[in-house]
């Protein structure tokens, strides 16, 4: 199920959270030693949408009305959110030096 998130999107405050560039990051990664990889498959829907979230979150399709219990794609702040919820998870690992 895809839910259309536009309208919701223009009545909500931008979350201002600093997301790394990517240029920046692999040149960091060039002058490491170890690099390790971790899978981050489906990793906005790691985020537990709040109760307020979750009535806004509503889709309408054919069998009924559902919420979203995790975050979606394309909510508005959903990359700073994810950005935010990494670094307070892996702090040490995300650390630059």
């Amino acid at each position: 199920m895809v839910g259309e998130f536009k309208a919701l999107s223009t009545y909500t405050t931008p979350d201002r959270y600093p997301i790394p560039r990517i240029h920046e990051k692999l040149t960091q990664l060039s002058q490491d030693k170890l690099i390790t990889a971790m899978g981050a498959l489906k990793g906005l829907h790691q985020n537990v949408s709040t109760d307020v979230a979750k009535k806004l979150l509503r889709i309408i399709v054919h069998c009924g009305i559902f919420e979203y219990l995790r975050m979606p794609f394309g909510i508005k702040n959903a990359p700073s959110h994810y950005q935010r919820m990494m670094n307070t998870i892996f702090p040490e690992e995300l650390s630059e030096g």
